[in-house]
């Protein structure tokens, strides 16, 4: 029997187990093995991690500590990130079976997050406001909210986390990190880069489990100031409930069924590169997958005979091999959904021009693949079309003209990002303005930056990600009037 690595909780600067004892396996989505094990925690193991991170909070050095020294250590994380950054990214292959190209890209560049808004933690400015009332001074001051509540996903848990991580430390805030049940091992083993920085004891603390056990009572805990959360519409949906009855903070980055429209005057290649990007890339779990793609009708059948074709060569195999370009599903249940959506798709009367089921090659047989699957006659109004299946499942729907492209581009409850190939800049331009969606890429795709603002229109959240814009989303404005004059005016008139 092969042993398990053995990953703990960090609350207060202390690794620790849960307080049942209990644990949750980690499954390698390769193999169909269990690699790792994880604190199985409750309730109680919540009530500890929020109370160390709101001590923290509250007194102590962090309470305490410079705006440039908060960017200090950020920048100091970011050194030890780069240093082991091929480490965690092999640890996030193990447990969410993506690509280790994808993921080591990911943790590479996961530390310029930290350098960048370690440079903004000493440049969060009030400012003196040329107040109308005579004998009164007034300012305002831009400070943290409390304790942080960060959920996340189990396609790109670091990067994802790091979203939250960096705003919200440099503006002074403390987190309480709450992991996937499926993918949680990258994130304990990142801990300890905190400590090894000079974080105070308390300042990032961890709580691993199940959402239904410790998700509702980490967002509803009384000390929690802000859920940042990262996932499905559904489950964003509840958080969003449940942290308006207690009046708190949310940043809600969801689901998206984006469009990615190629007109006929697009260079195709590129498009149809841009188009497998978008969906392939990640085998499909990604938030923002190009799932729908748009093809204008003069070029429809061309460019979907070059996307078939060029998604019938992807590689399928291991994911810490450099030759795979597409690996298995993350998760059981994930690939369940998803066959279970080729199966709606075919129902309705889509077309499977490739793939739609699980590989035979007995060499991936453990592992929880599904093929490339490309559905043409698809209508809109199709499940397929409309509903986030987060797998490497994509939908050809075509469209007469820019009029009718924008009609079907917007016809979502979701508008998280999109893609547009054409070689006109004026038609670019119209269509970044009109496309109801938080991104918009003009002949790129699944490009993200430290710099760029991210997040979705509609279902697909709430506040942004990333960019000066994320900071402010981790702080609140206080005002401060100072009365200047000699005496008391009329008590009983406000002033």
């Amino acid at each position: 029997m092969v042993e398990l690595a053995h990953f703990r909780n960090t609350v207060g600067g202390e690794h620790v187990e849960s307080a049942t004892g209990n644990w949750i396996e980690s499954v390698n989505p390769y193999t169909g093995e269990p690699w790792a094990k994880v604190p199985h925690c409750n309730a109680t193991d919540v009530d500890a991690a929020v109370d160390a991170a709101h001590n923290a909070f509250v007194k102590g050095p962090w309470a305490t500590m410079a705006p440039t020294a908060r960017g200090k250590l950020l920048h100091r994380l970011g050194d030890l990130i780069a240093r082991e950054a091929s480490k965690l990214a092999e640890i996030e292959v193990r447990d969410n079976g993506k690509l280790l190209a994808e993921m080591a890209g990911q943790t590479r560049y996961i530390p310029e997050w930290f350098y960048y808004f370690g440079g903004l933690a000493d440049k969060i400015e009030g400012g003196v406001i040329p107040i109308d009332k005579p004998d009164l001074f007034t300012y305002t001051k831009r400070e943290p909210l409390g304790v942080v509540a960060a959920i996340t996903p189990w396609n790109s848990p670091l990067l994802l986390l790091t979203w939250k991580l960096a705003p919200a430390l440099a503006a002074g805030n403390t987190i309480v990190i709450k992991p996937s049940e499926f993918t949680s091992c990258s994130t304990l083993a990142l801990m300890d880069l905190f400590r090894e920085a000079g974080f105070p004891d308390g300042v990032v603390n961890t709580v691993t489990g199940y959402g239904h056990e410790i998700g509702a009572a980490l967002v509803e805990h009384p000390k929690v100031a802000k859920v940042a959360f990262t996932g499905g519409d559904a489950t964003g949906a509840r958080v969003y409930a449940s942290a308006a009855r207690h009046i708190k903070h949310v940043t809600l980055e969801l689901g998206g069924k984006s469009p990615n429209i190629i007109f006929e005057d697009a260079n195709l290649d590129d498009a149809v590169k841009g188009a497998i990007s978008g969906i392939f890339a990640a085998s499909g779990q990604t938030c923002i997958a190009g799932s729908r793609l748009l093809v204008q009708r003069s070029v429809y059948d061309e460019v979907s005979a070059k996307v078939v074709e060029l998604a019938r060569s992807a590689r399928l195999g291991d994911p810490m091999s450099p030759h795979t370009q597409v690996g298995p599903i993350t998760t059981l249940p994930q690939r369940h959904k998803v066959l279970d959506y080729i199966n709606v798709a075919e129902s309705e009367g889509a077309k499977c021009l490739l793939g739609g089921k699980i590989p035979e090659a007995p060499e991936l047989a453990r592992g929880w693949f599904v093929e490339p699957t490309i559905f043409g006659n698809v209508s809109n109004s199709m499940r397929i079309a409309r509903e986030e299946v987060f797998g490497p499942v994509l939908s050809i729907i075509p469209f007469e003209d820019d009029e009718e492209a924008i009609e079907i581009a917007n016809d979502t409850i979701f508008g998280l990002a999109s893609g547009v190939w054409t070689s006109s800049i004026r038609r670019a331009i119209r269509m970044a303005d009109r496309i109801r969606a938080g991104t918009v890429w003009v002949n790129t795709y699944r490009a993200v930056s430290f710099m760029a603002p991210f997040g979705g229109y509609k279902l697909s959240g709430i506040g942004r990600e990333s960019g000066q814009d994320a900071i402010g989303e981790y702080l609140q404005t206080k005002c401060v009037w100072i009365n200047l004059a000699e005496g008391v005016p009329n008590p009983f008139v406000m002033r």
